[in-house]
């Protein structure tokens, strides 16, 4: 099988659906938080147009942290992903991940991520197997956000802190890797003159967007690229 596509680039063997929880965690295995400035992606982004980008940086951006679920299903991984509630003062009625910021008593941005997803919407700890990092992404509205990539066993049951999460869904992982499902898109960010062509994810009448969306296809990239120069930027740090 073979992909030739939007927010791939260029023509890839792609993995079947079957292997790709192998391909994520030797893709992921090892890897540690990514924080230098150097290093940070703009979500959706390869790291050489978002250092293209990083005039328009916030100065001194808040660290956070997001659990990007994955759960066992007995056919197939599938995210989790929240839709958050309206009256929240960042990204309101957006399609997001458990996650928000790296606080004081949190060792890290795993313990960050799993402490959120808890707090957002009951997921408890005890069903969650991180396997590893992507690099840091930057958000123009003043996060630096790191993606937590975990693995969830089924049998939890989930509990919404309504003031924060409106609802909760799955997608499968096969839909999410589908290159015919990225659909490009042309946003305008911040002060930045003109527009950058972005790609969304439609799903049973949900559209993933923005950073989600990008954090999504980042890891989409990151397991169908066999370029080890790509592997690198997209992942964590690894030591050798």
């Amino acid at each position: 099988m073979q992909e030739s596509g939007a927010a791939g680039g260029g023509t890839r063997e792609l993995v079947s659906p079957h292997d790709w929880r192998a391909r994520i965690e030797s893709r992921l295995a090892n890897t540690r938080p990514r924080h230098a400035m150097e290093d940070w992606l703009t979500p959706g982004l390869s790291l050489q147009e978002s250092r293209a980008m990083n005039a328009y940086f916030p100065t001194a951006p808040i660290p956070a942290a997001v659990l990007v679920p994955l759960i066992e299903r007995e056919d197939e991984l599938t995210v989790l992903l929240t839709q958050r509630a309206s009256q929240l003062k960042n990204h309101a009625g957006q399609i997001s991940f458990p996650g928000g910021r790296i606080e004081p008593k949190d060792a890290g941005p795993s313990e960050a991520a799993l402490r959120e997803a808890h707090e957002e919407i009951g997921l408890e700890a005890r069903f969650i197997s991180v396997v590893g990092y992507l690099a840091d992404h930057i958000l123009l509205t003043g996060f630096r956000v790191t993606p937590v990539v975990g693995f969830v066993r089924p049998g939890f049951e989930l509990l919404l802190a309504r003031g924060e999460v409106q609802d909760t869904f799955e997608v499968p992982l096969s839909h999410v890797f589908e290159p015919a499902n990225h659909l490009a898109r042309r946003r305008r960010f911040g002060e930045m003159p003109g527009e950058l062509q972005v790609w969304d994810i439609e799903y049973d009448g949900h559209i993933i967007w923005g950073a989600t969306a990008g954090m999504l296809l980042n890891l989409y990239r990151l397991c169908v690229t066999e370029d080890v120069a790509t592997i690198r930027d997209l992942a964590g740090l690894r030591d050798e």
